[in-house]
């Protein structure tokens, strides 16, 4: 059993930054691959970056490339997102999940399994 707890989210302008912060409960933190989903209001849930269960590889949604990166600390159970450049289609909730697959990182829905229970970013135009 995992839990997620984030925290960074808030309201910024257009070309701003923020830094998302996941702390995971448990002893086994790093046997989990980890991934960030946002889901903005009336639309799905959608992958945006992922990081393997080592931190060696990672995954970015289009969207994101080159603005977004993913990171993770295993000693401190902890997997950040740090965003640059932020625009206001970035809007939405933001959440970290964690990933029992041994390759890779959770890119849908259905490979994530554990969530937290999301932090709002706002960018403003």
């Amino acid at each position: 059993q995992v839990q997620l707890v984030e925290s960074g989210g808030g309201l910024v302008q257009a070309g701003g930054s923020l830094k998302l912060s996941c702390a995971a409960s448990g002893r086994t933190f790093s046997r989990y691959a980890m991934g960030w989903f946002r889901q903005a209001p009336g639309k799905e849930r959608n992958f945006v970056a992922g990081i393997s269960w080592s931190g060696g590889t990672t995954g970015y949604a289009d969207s994101v490339k080159g603005r977004f990166t993913i990171s993770r600390d295993n000693t401190k159970n902890t997997v950040n997102l740090q965003m640059n450049s932020l625009k206001p289609e970035d809007t939405a909730v933001y959440y970290c999940v964690a990933s029992q697959r041994r390759v890779g990182w959770p890119t849908r829905v259905d490979e994530s399994d554990y969530w937290g229970q999301g932090t709002q970013v706002t960018v403003s135009s």
